[in-house]
């Protein structure tokens, strides 16, 4: 190891040594032929009659001097725009380690800036962005039906076999349902998710298995075998990623099934996403064969030159027809057409762009501010820029220090803000809860990829456009040179009152629009979690149920379970009571029923309203007010005349000024087993979301409608959370083959929803922006003022000297401040109203004008501001006029 690093060193000094001895002849060689150059113009000079000296004299100045010749001549060997940059360098790194205070603010606003808008970013980009990972994804449309009620509403079989007959815009349609299912373990039934498919799903799509093969044409038609792929999870999880997988059996809702093939780890239909199971659709079951039963989505994809518009006014065309040939069961059932994009996306892109618009006013605010101090910071350099002006540097190679100093801020500002906002992502992935991630697998690889790099390295150039412009365009050279002899105090002060005030009045208006827009934000985040659902959400826990047909295909068979079931959870102790539903309240809208009254005219129209199969106790167990008539008893199974409960707003819609009580309801057909008779009327229990409006609702008794899905709700006299493992536990001691799954409880349930998640999300991170954005404006505020006080000390000793009173010094700083602040108040309420109209549709319960945020904003601001002015206000009026004129 010695020898080799003495021959290493031994090696670099010979190096060295040549290298000197080549430079020693180069520059006598050239000293050589300079002189020569010299002594010809010499001689010139003495012939045409001038002294020695003077031939010398004028010889030098005929060759632009000697040592600049050097120099240029070294220059054509070297690379001097590179020795400038490294001077530029050095004395840039000196500055700012010489102001330390001043770099570690300027990095920090930075930072905080550029990583927020950084991590929104990624957002942005992962889930708007970013293309599908899917073949030639612009081109696959989801494509639905139309109806009153829902802009998407679910497909029937009969009509997407029409549908997919009759268009001429899609090379391929397919379709998709289901979501869940029950696998057969050693340890007993496992709920796993699992979709129904037409055998040409993956292939729209554009994606092929990894192992074995995909569903052949016709393998999704009845009687056909049972088969199954695996997700890429699935693969691993349930067989360890044997590669043998193939031709493996499992069982899924006590059917067996073949593994044919594993799908790619980068795969997820997102729109079902955490999908572990996909079979072949093989339409079974009354609902399928039913052209009035709608459970299904469709995918498509576009033939060449086709617009999704022109797609749209096909199916449109197309609906319109099965509207005439089957008018009982298609009567306005329209059709929709949508980029694929648009369904995984749609929901969130308002609140996307919404906290990156926000990110990017806390970006604004925090350039703002570094170009204010870094005018302040080129104020008080004023003297040194004009000697460097006056020995003869140019506009352009002072530019370049300030842009050699901008680059600096903004490189350190980046490499902070990209670790904050690597964070940010972490730390907002991991709040995301598990059921929304599934429907988001796009965000499953956020982070810094060259989206987010090249985003961050656009506002960055800009932000080094800004630093190094902003002092100059304020100090042009003939002020420079200006500064050599009337100083700076005085102009000084009177620059920044001219400019920076400005930028103040920016950062002000700007942080009343995050201040607003995070007010609002607040202000329905809080009203949507104070919307009475009408019934008791305290102790109340849930769980839900699958028990497969194979193992209970009869309806009896159902209501046993069920019945067993309520009997021996309502036993353990601490239950209240129990009720069993097919939908838990605070879920959604949806599985809806046609309804139609006995005794009135009826043209065909769809009196569509949800449908909630429910046990005898179920009202009871939510503690809801029953307002007419009764609930349902135990004992209304099949033998019993079929009854229904229906809402308030199903009775003030349908009984206006009459009592439904005794009335009769059946299907569009009234067919004799429909029709039932109404035996109570119930307050409006919210059925959707929370930020939903009440639809009508229609009660079955649940034993007289069995359904072998189905979620219990348990009240208890003690902390619901805690009796979840009981209940899951005692339904598997009943039969090990039925499956339970999410466990929780409805106060729980209410809180993770992904109603209350986006907005309870998108109020913490835009009220986080506008804090950080009234801390800077506060800040940006406070230097104005501070700064212009100690521009002013001069004037400030005099008025005092000529007798001006302290208060009159103090009122007189506080009114500038003032004035600074209801400008910026007043500009950023002007604008917040119209930023606000525009996330309008984020709000809930809320205006966007609403008064008492604005006043509130306004109070706020304008408190924080007046405390910011006092400070330098105080020590104004505190100045000692003698001091301050001895000073000067």
């Amino acid at each position: 190891m010695r020898f080799w690093q003495r021959t290493r060193a031994w090696s670099l000094r010979l190096i060295n040594v040549f290298a000197d001895e080549r430079n020693r002849r180069r520059e006598g060689s050239f000293a050589d032929e300079i002189e020569c150059h010299l002594q010809f113009h010499i001689d010139d000079n003495l012939r045409m009659g001038m002294s020695p000296d003077e031939a010398r004299r004028e010889a030098i100045l005929k060759l632009g001097g000697l040592e600049m010749t050097k120099q240029s001549y070294r220059e054509r060997n070297t690379l001097p725009w590179m020795d400038d940059l490294f001077h530029d360098l050095h004395y840039a790194l000196r500055q700012l380690r010489r102001n330390r205070g001043f770099t570690i603010t300027a990095v920090m606003m930075l930072a905080l800036g550029i990583g927020a808008s950084a991590a929104m970013f990624a957002f942005v980009d992962a889930a708007m962005i970013k293309p599908l990972p899917y073949h030639d994804p612009n081109r696959i449309a989801a494509v639905t039906e139309s109806v009153k009620l829902f802009g998407r509403a679910n497909l029937s079989y009969p009509d997407y076999l029409d549908w997919k007959r009759m268009n001429n815009v899609f090379s391929s349609f397919d379709i998709y349902g289901g979501g869940g299912g029950l696998l057969n373990t050693p340890t007993g039934a496992l709920p796993v998710s699992s979709l129904r498919v037409s055998d040409g799903f993956f292939r729209t799509l554009g994606v092929a298995p990894i192992i074995g093969r995909d569903f052949r044409p016709g393998e999704d038609l009845p009687g056909t075998a049972k088969i199954v792929m695996l997700s890429y999870a699935a693969w691993h999880k349930w067989f360890n990623g044997r590669v043998d997988v193939v031709g493996q059996k499992i069982t899924l809702d006590g059917l067996p099934y073949t593994v044919i093939g594993v799908m790619p780890e980068n795969f997820d239909f997102a729109p079902r996403g955490g999908t572990q199971f996909y079979v072949p659709f093989q339409a079974k079951g009354s609902c399928d064969l039913r052209r009035s039963c709608h459970g299904l989505e469709g995918i498509a994809r576009l033939k060449d030159g086709v617009t999704m518009q022109a797609a749209l006014a096909e199916m449109q065309s197309i609906a319109a027809q099965l509207e005439r040939q089957y008018p009982g069961d298609n009567r306005g059932q329209g059709a929709a057409v949508d980029p694929l994009s648009e369904i995984i996306v749609g929901n969130v892109r308002p609140i996307l762009l919404t906290l990156l618009a926000g990110a990017g006013l806390l970006l604004m605010i925090a350039c703002v501010n570094v170009a204010s101090l870094l005018l302040v910071r080129s104020e008080s350099r004023r003297r040194e820029i004009a000697v460097r002006g006056a020995l003869g540097a140019s506009r352009a190679r002072l530019m370049r220090q300030f842009l050699t100093e901008g680059v600096l801020l903004v490189v350190l500002g980046c490499a902070l803000g990209l670790g904050l906002a690597y964070a940010t992502m972490r730390v907002m992935a991991g709040l995301i809860p598990k059921f929304m991630m599934s429907r988001t697998p796009f965000l499953q690889g956020l982070g810094l990829n060259s989206h987010v790099l090249f985003f961050v390295a656009g506002i960055s150039v800009a932000a080094i456009g800004l630093f190094a412009i902003t002092p100059l365009l304020r100090l042009p050279l003939n002020v420079m040179r200006d500064g050599l002899t009337e100083g700076s105090r005085g102009s000084a002060g009177r620059l920044w009152r001219r400019f920076g005030a400005n930028l103040v009045v920016l950062e002000l208006a700007i942080a009343v629009i995050l201040l607003v827009g995070a007010g609002l934000l607040g202000k329905s985040f809080y009203r949507l979690l104070h919307v009475s659902p009408n019934f008791n959400t305290d102790h109340l826990a849930m769980v839900d149920v699958m028990a497969p047909d194979t193992l209970y295909p009869k309806d009896e068979d159902d209501v046993r379970l069920q019945r067993q079931i309520t009997s021996r959870i309502g036993a353990l102790p601490g239950v209240v009571s129990v009720g069993i539903t097919s939908v838990p309240p605070l879920s959604f809208n949806g599985n809806t029923n046609w309804i139609r009254f006995v005794g009135r005219p009826y043209n065909g129209e769809h009196n569509e309203v949800n449908m909630r199969d429910v046990s005898g106790d179920y009202i009871k167990t939510l503690q809801a007010k029953m307002l007419r008539g009764r609930g349902f008893t135990e004992r209304e199974d099949g033998t019993k005349p079929p009854v229904i409960i229906i809402n308030q707003t199903l009775a003030k819609m349908y009984f206006p000024n009459q009592d439904p009580i005794g009335q009769h309801i059946g299907d569009t057909d009234l067919s004799p087993k429909s029709i039932r008779e109404v035996v109570g009327v119930v307050d409006d229990i919210k059925e959707g979301s929370l930020d939903q409006d009440m639809w009508p609702t229609a009660y079955y008794p649940l034993y007289q409608d069995e359904n072998g899905y189905f979620t219990l709700m348990v009240r208890t006299s003690q902390s619901a959370e805690s009796i979840l493992p009981t209940l899951v536990s005692t339904i598997h001691s009943i039969d090990p083959g039925v499956g339970t799954a999410d466990p929780t409880t409805m106060e729980e349930h209410t809180r993770t929803s992904p109603t209350a998640y986006l907005h309870r999300s998108s109020a913490w991170l835009v009220g986080g922006f506008a804090v950080l954005a009234l801390l800077l404006g506060v800040i940006g505020l406070y230097g104005v003022v501070a700064y212009s006080v100690s521009q002013r000390t001069r004037e400030i000793g005099v008025r005092m000297a000529l007798g001006a009173q302290r208060s009159s010094v103090h009122n007189l700083v506080m009114r500038e401040a003032g004035r600074l602040t209801l400008l910026g108040i007043g500009v950023g309420l002007i604008c917040a109203v119209g930023a606000s109209t525009l996330m309008r549709g984020l709000l809930f319960g809320t205006a966007a004008w609403d008064a008492g945020t604005l006043a509130s904003v306004a109070v706020v601001l304008g408190m924080s501001a007046l405390i910011a002015s006092y400070i330098p206000a105080h020590r104004a009026a505190s100045v000692n006029p003698v001091d301050a004129l001895r000073a000067e």
